[in-house]
C-alpha cells in the first residue's frame, strides 16, 4: 500500500476499489461491457470523525459500500472514492 498525500476532512474517507471480478465462479470470462462497479475496497485514509461521532473504520479495514456511493476521481492513473463514513455499509 503507498502512501498518499490525502486527508480526508470530517468524516469522509478515502476509498481503493477492488478490481472488478474477471470470471464467473464456473469459469466464463466477463467483458470489460458487462463488468459491475466494485462495492468492495480497501480503507487507505480517514477523517478525524465529528465532534461527537468518532471514526469506526481504520486504515487496512476491507469495507464493503453501495454502489452509488461517495465522488470517484483519479490520481497518478489510479482510482480512488472519497465518500462518508455512514456510506459504508459493513467493515469485512
Amino acid at each position: 500500500m503507498e502512501k498518499l498525500n490525502i486527508t480526508p476532512l470530517a468524516d469522509r474517507v478515502l476509498i481503493e476499489p477492488m478490481e472488478a471480478e474477471t470470471r464467473t465462479a464456473s469459469g466464463l470470462i466477463i467483458p470489460d461491457s458487462a463488468k459491475e462497479k466494485p462495492q468492495m475496497g480497501i480503507v487507505l485514509a480517514v477523517g478525524a470523525g465529528k465532534k461527537d461521532e468518532p471514526m469506526t473504520v481504520k486504515v487496512g479495514d476491507k469495507v464493503l459500500y453501495g454502489k452509488y456511493s461517495g465522488s470517484e476521481f483519479s490520481l497518478d492513473g489510479k482510482k480512488y472514492l472519497i465518500m462518508r463514513e455512514s456510506d459504508i455499509y459493513a467493515i469485512i
